[in-house]
């Protein structure tokens, strides 16, 4: 299972966001999915919640952000929104898309308490 690994991942840059920010905690962690980033949700959350126990990480919350597929058809020049790998054009059945969005795994944005408990973002 992938997911679990990229939990440790997930937990070792918010680690590094509160050192480098000389906060005690990070209160939330906020996550871009994309549809096509072949990522289980619900193996990734389960993974998150076991990785993220203990140390500054402890109890953060963990926001979910799930970015739709996008591509272009190379067909019939429309940009369109895709939800499978391989995706196909929805307005004219093409499998020839160049996929442009979607596919990211990305620590958007991490909320830290600081050593006085004042809330911050990094």
């Amino acid at each position: 299972m992938h997911e679990m690994s990229l939990a440790e991942s997930v937990r070792e840059i918010a680690e590094e966001i509160a050192r480098a920010n000389r906060a005690r905690r990070v209160r939330g962690i906020h996550l871009r999915i994309g549809r096509l980033a072949g990522v289980d949700p619900a193996a990734l959350g389960f993974g998150l919640e076991v990785a993220l126990r203990g140390g500054v990480t402890d109890g953060a919350a963990v926001h979910l952000q799930h970015v739709p597929g996008e591509a272009w058809c190379w067909d019939c020049a429309a940009r369109v929104e895709v939800d499978s790998d391989p995706p196909s054009c929805p307005a004219c059945r093409s499998l020839r898309l160049q996929v442009t969005g979607g596919q990211e795994l990305k620590v958007s944005e991490v909320e830290l308490a600081d050593i006085e408990g004042e809330a911050t973002c990094a």
